[in-house]
């Protein structure tokens, strides 16, 4: 009979502490299902390594690690005179190739014509002096008044006269009917290459200048003025401040709980009570192992999808890498 009290002792106990610890856990899964779906993520915030993308020394370096730096502001500059130089040097080279294409284009000037003309009719008044010349030898020669050589020398005369009336004759046609238009196109090709060349000079000129792309925090500052540096190093890493994610997983059985566009709570463990508006932005078409990093009840080895969620107005108190909790409206809520 004692033995048979102590079991029942025994058994009462054990029932009692299996209630006991049993109890909350009960209720916290009742209050987890009262509260809706909950998941468990991380803070996503989008980092940029921020560098030149021409060759140089560095000159001035105007921001440092820790500080907040909004889109467009100057955050390092290199020395850019061998960047000048080169922007003058293309600007006069265009100058030139444009004074060239437009002489081409406006053709010879009225002076020029007009002398070309000159020579023309001036080679007309040689050909026909001469022609006079081989006439008078044409006649004295039967007379045997002129030599052989000198007839020969009137017609030889004639002759080159001739010549240099023609060549004044195609020379003036030439002048008359302008440049040509396959000389007007390949200086016209020449500027704009030249064109082409400034601008590549320019836009060189002001990427002397390192302008943060986004607002923004200084992560780290990797280089100091003086230091030469190429388009591969980094100068700066900035976190934006804009946009923030959450990176965290669902398992396949509640895959179908879920879909882009719906509403969720969003907090951290510093402030719980603070929670901030979210949606799903992003759901992985792709399954994989649940990472170590995420803290679920599930078990390491379940084949989960991976989920973004975009917080609308994110507060200072989210970093990078932070843990938080995700709560999903309740079974029936549309989340919209």
């Amino acid at each position: 009979m004692k033995k048979l009290a102590i079991l029942i002792l025994l058994l009462t106990g054990a029932g009692g502490a299996a209630w006991w610890f049993g109890l909350p856990q009960t209720l916290g899964l009742l209050h987890e299902a009262k509260a809706g779906f909950v998941l468990y993520g991380n803070v996503d915030i989008r980092q940029v390594s921020l560098g030149f993308r021409v060759n140089g020394r560095l000159a001035e370096l105007s921001a440092d690690e820790g500080d907040v730096i909004k889109s467009g502001t100057v955050l390092a500059r290199l020395d850019a005179r061998p960047y000048d130089y080169a922007v003058r040097s293309a600007d006069a080279n265009v100058a030139a190739l444009r004074a060239t294409r437009d002489k081409l284009k406006a053709g010879p000037r009225p002076t020029e014509i007009a002398q070309t003309r000159a020579s023309h009719n001036a080679s007309l008044a040689d050909l026909q002096n001469a022609e006079l010349e081989l006439e008078r030898a044409q006649q004295l020669r039967p007379r045997g008044t002129i030599s052989q050589a000198t007839y020969d020398q009137a017609v030889a005369a004639k002759a080159m006269a001739a010549a240099r009336a023609e060549a004044a004759k195609e020379a003036l046609k030439l002048i008359e009917e302008g440049s040509r238009a396959e000389d007007i196109a390949t200086a016209e090709a020449q500027l704009q290459a030249a064109q082409a060349t400034l601008e590549s000079a320019r836009t060189s000129l002001e990427d002397t200048e390192l302008r943060a792309p986004n607002d923004g925090v200084l992560l780290s500052r990797v280089r100091e003025s003086g230091a030469i540096v190429s388009p591969a190093d980094i100068v700066f890493v900035l976190s934006l401040t804009k946009p923030v994610w959450v990176r965290t997983y669902v398992s396949e059985s509640d895959l179908g709980r879920i879909h882009p566009g719906m509403k969720v709570k969003v907090s951290s463990d510093t402030r719980p009570d603070n929670a901030y508006d979210g949606a799903i932005g992003f759901i992985s078409p792709v399954a994989e192992f649940t990472p170590k990093t995420v803290e679920t009840p599930e078990l390491r080895t379940d084949l989960v999808y991976r989920l973004r969620i975009v917080i609308d107005k994110p507060g200072a108190d989210l970093r990078q890498g932070m843990p938080v909790t995700i709560r999903l409206p309740q079974a029936g809520e549309t989340g919209q």
